[in-house]
């Protein structure tokens, strides 16, 4: 294990090999965590072809892998021989492994999922077959003693010991995933935002290779890169992304946004490891935590509204396109009309702080309104279907046609796909072996 202070020189990334034009055998849509993790196992796996990771921001990493919890996730929650578990319990072995070789810096702190209403007790219990079931590592239920052992601050009846949970900066390893991509020969272009996919219609410029790459990718300031095939990871835009393509908009993403309160240094006392409450079925999201960060921070929450805008961090961000998007799908509306009371109790925590405080006292009773400030926020690029149903899954999808036999996108890598990064790329990169005959 590497210790939490190892201090990192920042990694530098070499300027982008195309700068107007360019030609790959396979260009990868989106630098955030899936999409690095994919385009560097498909570079190791085929170091004769070529490959062009596109990103629309200046830098790598910037939205949901920059704005995470940080944690390294067991396989706990997960249906038992589901994709999700599966890959969950290897992505985070191999993470861990992986973390080692590169120097990455993370800390094996554990988490506690705790129960604090007798209620809870037997969801706690059957939480715990599941995670045998899924293989989690040193699992263990602990009564109120052992509780105030590992967490001498916390309250509990029972609790769900996972000592394999880990805490990293997610946006390091996404970014030392990038590094490996380079040095393997892959090419990163950055600023560079897709608005069109489609096929050529005519040879580019004082080229001799003919339609040998056959799908132009345009960016919004006119820039094309052509290929032969195209892999997209959006996130956020990944619905948009398919749309552009001519493939399905469905299952559309709804952004929601998860705003975290921060406890005071002079109070990180108070929590070790991460201390995490015992899900309940009647709501969609989790519901709020206490993690603590590599850096030595204790972010507690996140809870979880609408976000007007997909890359909206701040409560008053607004992007009228997203938000019209958003309202007028069915699926929105459904899974509004079935939690009402859960959505405004969401939001009224969000702005009264001392809501949400309450909450949480349930299982640190020690904490106080003065011991937090508000905290950082990130943006969920949840997946709904026309039912109003979380897509849970993996969404892969492609199309007919010329085009559509060209391109994978990746519609759904949910929650834990920074965990399960490296066992997703292999997925990926499976899949796109299996599409594409590579």
């Amino acid at each position: 294990m590497r210790p939490a202070g190892f201090v990192f020189q920042r990694l530098r990334f070499a300027p982008p090999r195309l700068q107007h034009r360019g030609v790959c055998d396979v260009a990868v849509v989106g630098g955030g965590i899936v999409g690095l993790a994919s385009a560097r196992e498909l570079i190791l796996r085929h170091p004769n072809l070529t490959f062009t990771l596109l990103e629309k921001e200046k830098e790598l990493a910037l939205h949901q892998t920059g704005h995470n919890s940080g944690v390294i996730h067991s396989g706990i929650y997960y249906t038992p021989g589901s994709l999700k578990a599966r890959l969950c319990v290897k992505g985070a072995s191999l993470a861990y492994s992986y973390c080692d070789s590169k120097g990455v810096p993370y800390r094996r702190c554990g988490k506690l999922i705790v129960a604090v209403e007798r209620e809870e007790v037997p969801r706690l219990k059957a939480l715990y077959e599941r995670g045998l079931k899924n293989g989690v590592k040193d699992l263990r239920l602990i009564d109120g003693r052992a509780i105030r052992e590992r967490e001498p601050y916390c309250r509990g009846i029972m609790a769900l010991d996972s000592p394999y949970t880990g805490i990293v900066d997610w946006r390091l390893v996404a970014l030392t995933y990038g590094k490996d991509f380079q040095q393997a020969g892959g090419s990163i272009v950055t600023g560079f935002e897709v608005s069109d996919i489609a096929m050529a219609t005519e040879s580019p410029a004082r080229s001799s290779e003919g339609l040998k790459y056959p799908v132009v990718i345009r960016s919004s300031k006119g820039e094309e890169v052509r290929c032969r095939y195209v892999l997209t990871c959006g996130g956020l835009y990944s619905d948009r992304l398919s749309e552009i393509s001519g493939c399905s908009a469905e299952p559309r993403i709804v952004p929601f946004r998860g705003d975290y309160l921060v406890l005071k240094p002079e109070k990180s006392y108070l929590i070790r490891g991460n201390i995490y409450p015992v899900p309940d079925p009647r709501f969609p999201f989790l519901g709020v935590h206490f993690t603590p960060r590599v850096d030595g921070s204790v972010w507690l929450g996140p809870n979880a509204v609408l976000a007007f805008k997909r890359e909206g961090y701040q409560l008053y961000d607004f992007d009228a396109k997203d938000f019209t998007d958003a309202l007028s799908f069915r699926g929105l509306q459904k899974l509004v009309l079935k939690n009402v009371v859960y959505g405004v109790g969401e939001m009224y925590r969000g702005v009264f702080l001392s809501a949400q405080v309450k909450i949480l006292q349930k299982y640190i009773p020690e904490l106080s309104r003065s011991d937090i400030i508000r905290g950082p926020s990130g943006v969920r690029a949840q997946a709904l279907d026309p039912e109003g149903n979380l897509v849970d899954d993996f969404v892969f999808d492609g199309g007919v046609g010329e085009l559509g036999s060209r391109v994978l996108h990746v519609r759904n890598a949910p929650s834990p796909a920074a965990t399960s990064s490296l066992a997703i790329a292999e997925m990926i990169a499976d899949e796109l072996e299996a599409r594409f005959s590579l």
